[in-house]
């Protein structure tokens, strides 16, 4: 009998992971639950297997932690867990001047936004590779795209994070894996309505509901991956640093930052 095959999502607890979870569960797809809160996975888990007629594994890992990636990996393969569409969503930022915040806490976010999505990306292609439609959506940023001063090292995490994922997709694209990177930027809390969330009705437009951003990479994943950027005004407003001399976005994301 052949073994099923699941989809893999970090970050599964909560935000953008529990919303691809939903969607691929609504699509019949088998799904394997990554997060550090056991009880928020246990309860989506125990949410997708009664509504939905599919297998739902859930493991408890902090991503954070070095090696991490590899480890679980390793869990996978000992259960004989096969994936064939790996969503590295786990992600965090951390805000204020590089030399104020702690080494520790900033080492953690590369090692969640970089490291992690690398040993798995390394350590599933094989799996990854037999299948032939296959699928892996790394979560950025549009962070990614500009220096951010007083988020100066998550902006670089997110930026390794799209210039990998990019490049990986071309060597893959001869092997059948497809490759979305996914770069979204403000995303609407659970609950929260953009105004709600900013303070100010004036600036609700500029968030996206995370079933709107979900949808955007599930449906670029079916026609083949490649880049997305949801919503108008983030392509605009990456289009438009195009136009303006790099040396002089950082000194003008800075003014902003601080203000």
């Amino acid at each position: 009998m052949k073994s099923p095959s699941f989809a893999l999502i970090t970050g599964a607890s909560q935000g953008l992971g529990r919303v691809f979870a939903c969607a691929l569960a609504a699509r019949g797809q088998n799904v394997i639950l990554v997060a550090r809160s056991r009880d928020k996975l246990e309860s989506l888990a125990n949410e997708l297997r009664s509504s939905r007629l599919i297998l739902v594994e859930v493991f408890e890992c902090d991503l954070a932690s070095p090696w991490a990636g590899q480890r679980l990996a390793q869990q996978l393969r000992d259960r004989n867990l096969k994936v064939d569409l790996l969503i590295n969503n786990a992600g965090f930022g951390v805000r204020g001047e590089f030399r104020n915040l702690t080494l520790q806490r900033q080492m953690e976010m590369l090692c969640l936004n970089n490291d992690a999505v690398v040993q798995l990306t390394y350590s599933l292609l094989p799996s990854l590779m037999k299948y032939r439609s296959a699928g892996i959506i790394n979560v950025s940023s549009t962070a990614g795209f500009q220096p951010l001063p007083y988020a100066s090292l998550y902006a670089a995490t997110k930026s390794f994070l799209t210039s990998f994922s990019l490049g990986l997709q071309q060597e893959l694209r001869s092997s059948g894996v497809r490759v979305v990177t996914l770069c979204p930027g403000r995303i609407l809390a659970d609950g929260h309505s953009g105004g709600a969330k900013n303070g100010s009705p004036r600036f609700g437009f500029i968030y996206q509901s995370p079933e709107k951003v979900v949808n955007d990479a599930l449906e670029s994943l079916a026609n083949g991956g490649g880049l997305v950027i949801p919503g108008f005004v983030n392509k605009l407003s990456i289009f438009a640093q195009r136009l303006i001399p790099r040396r002089a976005v950082p000194a003008l994301v800075a003014r902003m930052s601080r203000q």
